[in-house]
């Protein structure tokens, strides 16, 4: 049995790599790839595509509990990973009406994709496994940043332009990835818990497979208002209103190192033939940022003479820095220049080393705050866990939606500013949280 749920967990890993290994991939490029196009009749915007992403994600993530409650986590998976390899497939021959019904689709099978993937790793774990199954899962998750990133840069290094032909050779590639991690999921095995599941319902006076269906909707109608209740209830909740600040400020530099820091360089006119290809290895330095702070930080939080507010004062330091280093190396309108590159000049002649630093420290970063919003909300929700990472996962992809739309408009300077304001309130408002748990905690010992 436990070779088995083992067996679904690396599956379930594998499957996750390839499909965000094209999905981070195109998200990391799409802009740029926008603005390349050589089609008069295509009017998208790539930050417009994933702001509504981001915003769909968000409200979907409300329905989706039912869903898999319905037609199982191995289908909904199956079914999102179509919609991912729908939104890839859309690149290859762009049309603004495809591209943004895509981006709709997308959205909903995010939400899907991620509620499945939660519902199927705690099926497939126990007590003693679930930390070594979820550091399995999300160490095979953030490889997805390595490998098409890589591709980019060979494909893009060297090229001030890109060719139709170049950009459908790459989005057939990232098809395919997408396609073998859809299918994947077909290959995952029912775990000792569903059986047990199906054999009731099968014994329940052999019902039709229509009233089990029926059935499972109800029930699963019902969890969901319930937990939808829950939800409206801790928002008034003093707790997460203070975490609130800190949440919309991991929405809003995800958004930034996801989709907008790479069309930056890419659009810097200063790094010459180079640009293109610094997308692809830029995207691929915060990768190992993640993965190193993932690493560190996991390790770190074990010793109890390393505080939560230390490791989250580490990133707003790590990103502060990381801004500021921006600011000085990347032209302001690097963001908003649609079809030329740069003509502002930046503090400081621009360095390819200075750039790709910058790119570790914000996945570093994101890997500080990120680590620490679920170690609180797990300590302190232990008993609501559900509903408030879906508070978390709300806020944080409404303002990474936010973010996208107003990235195509504000100067970098004016972008790096607002996470700047954002970023050291929510550090405050942390501190503020994790001081107040251990009063607490302190009070309860005595």
């Amino acid at each position: 049995m436990a070779d088995i749920r083992t067996f679904n967990v690396v599956i379930l890993g594998l499957g996750f790599l390839f499909i965000f290994t094209a999905f981070t991939t195109t998200g990391n490029i799409e802009q740029t790839v926008v603005k390349s196009l050589e089609n008069n009749t295509f009017s998208g915007s790539g930050y417009y595509s994933l702001g509504i992403i981001y915003g769909v994600f968000s409200f979907s993530n409300l329905l989706a509990p039912a869903v898999v409650a319905v037609i199982g986590p191995k289908m909904t998976m199956f079914l999102s990973g179509l919609l991912y390899s729908g939104y890839i497939a859309v690149f290859i021959i762009p049309s603004t009406w495809s591209f943004y019904l895509t981006s709709v689709l997308i959205g909903i099978g995010a939400a899907m994709l991620w509620t499945a993937q939660g519902h199927f790793l705690v099926d497939n774990s126990e007590a003693s496994t679930i930390n070594r199954n979820t550091g399995m899962f999300w160490a095979l998750l953030q490889c997805s940043m390595l490998f098409g990133n890589l591709y980019i840069y060979f494909e893009w290094n060297g090229r001030t332009e890109i060719p139709d032909s170049s950009r459908k050779n790459i989005f057939l590639s990232l098809l395919v990835a997408s396609v073998l991690g859809t299918l994947s999921f077909l290959v995952l095995r029912k775990s000792h818990h569903e059986e047990e599941m199906l054999s009731e319902e099968e014994g329940q006076a052999l019902l039709s497979t229509r009233m089990m269906y029926k059935h499972r909707a109800n029930t699963a109608l019902q969890d969901a208002k319930s937990e939808f209740k829950t939800i409206l209830q801790l928002l008034k909740d003093k707790t997460i209103l203070l975490l609130s600040p800190c949440m919309a400020y991991s929405g809003l530099e995800l958004s930034f190192y996801s989709g907008v820091y790479g069309t930056c360089i890419g659009a810097t006119a200063h790094f010459g033939e180079a640009a293109k290809g610094l997308i692809g290895i830029s995207g691929i330095v915060v990768g190992i940022g993640e993965i190193v702070g993932g690493g560190l930080f996991g390790l770190v939080c074990k010793n109890n003479r390393f505080r939560r507010t230390s490791v989250v004062f580490l990133g707003m330091v790590v990103h502060f820095v990381a801004f500021y280093l921006i600011f000085l190396n990347i032209p302001s309108d690097a963001p908003v220049v649609f079809k030329t590159t740069t003509q502002r000049s930046p503090y400081l002649n621009p360095s390819v080393s200075v750039a790709l630093l910058c790119s570790f420290l914000l996945g570093l970063g994101d890997s500080c705050f990120n680590t620490q919003l679920y170690s609180i909300l797990g300590r302190v929700y232990a008993e609501q866990s559900t509903p408030a990472f879906a508070i978390f996962k709300f806020i944080q992809s409404v303002f990474a939606a936010v973010a996208f739309f107003y990235s195509g408009y504000l100067l970098l300077m004016w972008q790096l500013l607002l996470m700047i304001i954002l970023g050291f309130s929510g550090t405050l408002c942390f501190f503020v949280v994790e001081r107040t748990q251990n009063i607490s905690a302190d009070l309860q010992e005595y």
